[in-house]
């Protein structure tokens, strides 16, 4: 390309002429771009043209005028060069595009800031060491041990580990030309390597330590180091004595320490069983000293030992073992019944009826021990007329008239007293009515009685509950009202809900609006949403924080607004993983120019928006970090545009952008894979950037 911008004609000398005349091509194929432009046609030619000659035609073809002025020379023989001037260094050297130019577009999102989970989470993800990333979070183990498949935790080194050199202890090797997601490109010169002997912990089972170019092993606290010098084995506290048991405690031995158990002692009379102290049946183990004619009964603790019984009904035994009379009349309770004497008997007793003689209105007690007064009243035996009360008197009883009635001497009667008519105005203070033996007092409407029976006061019409809702009692009368978010019917008595959302002139709600008795809710979609505090909007669940996703563990999971979505990111057949969204190429042959043409690198991104975004909308920006003088890029969507949704266009010679040209009516997920070649010092590099693009609802 520098041949023909110099004007010079594509020729090969022949002692450096290439193999796959690869020089020759390029010259010829800029040549063609250059005349094109010359002649004001359009570059759109580059499309008949094969690969690479279609590509060094339109770079040719549409680079600014001002670059032909370049003092550029035809290809020399390789000679040490100072480094290129840097033109522009990326502020996130991790990203892909800028996010943060106001100026740049009118919907520009804003930088969000990353959470870091290892503090937010502190000793809860990782077993020994957490390491911060943009988004996430990566686990790393002590020297000597090696992390699980499980990602999180740790395990020793096995002692057939080999010795080989690991990733981190090769030469550096000089690195390609990289996207913004890498670091500055720096050349480094061919070293010799000192292998480290601890690579990979060396022949060690659990620590290594490099002592004078030797691996020296070590073993972890509770192990020691065995004859090989090489493997650890568990150290037995328990039988070195090397514990810190109590005495009243237990040493039992465990891999790398001990533990102390509690040992439980149990009095005399119980025995231990699994630490706990149960009862011995001295009567069933025999363990008891009851002799000839008595008979063990176990207690808790001890024993008993209690005679045999030889004797008849009636009779015990002594200490001797002789049998005596039992005095049932002083050994029971109540051996009679009332008004009966106990007499004892040899083996049993009798009991004989007393005899006491009364005098009238006097009879025997139950007992039969003396006499008590017989009560008319209760026996029905008095001779008190109709509305007369007995009265009980030693050996008799009185009749007398009751309450509210009085003595008529002449026809020896009781009659009724009119109380209201003997104590006018004076038993009530409203109105007084007469009864068979009292009287009542009673009040006009709008009063109930007192509780002294006599005075009037207010009733409270509230207290039967008349009104469906609230009751205000007032003087002779009440009256309803309704609460908030209610109206009083035309009845006087009933409230009625107010329906909030459909007489609403605006949006009570962001989402909708649900009618509740005297008063409204707003509510959220039932999923990938939750309440505010305010009670009107609604926000996004993070499943992804919350641990509220299906994803696998092969899986990442990615929130969205309204969900989430769990994505993958495998590497093809030829490249490897050098991080969570990074793939590399391997090495390719020197003849094998389809792996030659294939991305240098394959990254893989997420953006989010929302269905009301700003059309056109710069979604994502892509350029080599850093950039030099000189470098020159190319992009275009290879695939995941066939509906015609994005387009590309190039800022400037190192610096291209992604648009968002047609407006998305509806949520749906886009995977758009960008490419960019790069043409740095007269060789093309292509790199690949896979882009998740989410279009999600507006925000409710």
């Amino acid at each position: 390309m520098t041949a023909a911008r110099g004007g010079d004609a594509c020729e090969v000398d022949v002692e450096e002429q290439c193999t796959d005349d690869s020089y020759q091509v390029c010259c010829s194929c800029c040549a063609l771009g250059l005349r094109v432009r010359s002649e004001g046609r359009g570059c759109d030619a580059h499309q008949y043209l094969g690969y690479p000659c279609g590509h060094v035609f339109l770079t040719c073809c549409e680079e600014e005028e001002g670059l032909s002025q370049l003092l550029l020379r035809r290809k020399e023989k390789p000679r040490p060069t100072a480094m290129p001037r840097k033109v522009s260094d990326s502020k996130f050297p991790k990203e892909a595009f800028s996010i943060e130019a106001v100026d740049e577009a009118a919907n520009a999102l804003e930088e969000q800031e990353d959470v870091d989970e290892c503090q937010l989470y502190l000793g809860q993800l990782c077993q020994h060491t957490c390491t911060n990333t943009w988004g996430s979070y990566r686990c790393g183990c002590h020297q000597g041990y090696i992390l699980q498949q499980d990602r999180h935790s740790c395990a020793p080194v096995s002692p057939e580990e080999d010795n080989r050199v690991r990733e981190e202890d090769r030469p550096a090797l000089v690195p390609a030309p990289a996207t913004t997601t890498t670091t500055t490109t720096s050349t480094t010169t061919t070293t010799h390597v000192h292998l480290n002997p601890c690579a990979g912990n060396g022949p060690c089972s659990q620590q290594c330590s490099a002592v004078a170019g030797q691996a020296s092993c070590s073993c972890f606290p509770g192990f020691s180091l065995m004859a090989d010098g090489r493997l650890c084995e568990d150290v037995n506290e328990c039988v070195t004595n090397t514990h810190s048991c109590r005495p009243s405690e237990r040493c039992v031995n465990t891999v790398g320490a001990f533990i102390c158990e509690r040992q439980v002692t149990c009095p005399a009379g119980y025995q231990r069983r699994n630490d706990v102290c149960e009862d011995i049946d001295e009567c069933m183990v025999r363990t008891h000293n009851c002799g000839i004619g008595f008979v063990c009964e176990n207690t808790d603790g001890s024993f008993l030992c209690n005679p045999k019984h030889k004797c008849l009904t009636g009779f015990t035994q002594d200490s001797h073992g002789n049998c005596i009379d039992i005095n049932e009349c002083s050994s029971l309770s109540e051996p009679c019944s009332p008004g009966f004497n106990c007499i004892n008997t040899v083996g049993s007793y009798t009991c004989q009826r007393k005899i006491v003689m009364c005098g009238q209105g006097y009879q025997a007690s139950p007992d039969g021990a003396k006499c008590v007064d017989m009560d008319e009243c209760q026996m029905g035996s008095h001779r008190c007329g109709a509305g007369q009360i007995c009265h009980n008197l030693p050996g008799s009883y009185r009749c007398d008239c009751q309450t509210g009635y009085q003595y008529d001497a002449l026809r020896q009667v009781c009659t009724d007293v009119n109380e209201c008519w003997r104590y006018p105005g004076r038993l009530c203070a409203q109105t007084c009515e007469n009864t068979p033996g009292s009287y009542y007092c009673s009040c006009t409407a709008g009063f109930s009685l007192a509780f002294d029976g006599k005075n009037c006061e207010d009733m409270n019409e509230c207290d039967k509950n008349p009104c469906s809702q609230e009751c205000a009692n007032i003087y002779g009368s009440y009256q309803c009202y309704c609460r908030q978010g209610f109206y009083l019917k035309e009845d006087g008595h009933t409230c009625e809900d107010i329906d909030e959302c459909a007489q609403s002139i605006g949006n009570l709600c962001a989402f909708q609006c649900v009618n509740v008795a005297g008063s409204y809710q707003c509510a959220c979609p039932p999923h990938g949403y939750t309440m505010s505090a305010n009670g009107r909007t609604c926000k996004d669940i993070d499943e992804c924080t919350t641990g509220a996703h299906n994803c696998s563990y092969g899986q990442t999971c990615y929130n969205i607004q309204g969900g989430f979505r769990c994505l993958s990111f495998d590497c093809p057949q030829n490249y490897k993983k050098v991080s969570d969204i990074r793939c590399e190429r391997l090495g390719c042959p020197s003849n094998s120019l389809d792996c030659q043409n294939s991305p240098l690198r394959i990254t893989y991104y997420q953006l989010s928006f929302q269905t009301n975004i700003v059309i056109p909308a710069q979604i994502f920006r892509i350029g080599p970090s850093p950039a030099y003088s000189g470098d020159h890029i190319a992009i275009s969507i290879v695939k995941g545009n066939e509906e015609g949704y994005f387009s590309t266009r190039k800022l400037n010679g190192f610096t291209g952008a992604v648009y968002l040209q047609r407006q998305v009516r509806e949520p749906k997920d886009f995977l758009v894979d960008v490419e960019m070649k790069l043409l740095r010092q007269g060789t093309f590099t292509p790199f690949l950037a896979r882009i998740y693009v989410f279009i999600t609802a507006s925000s409710m």
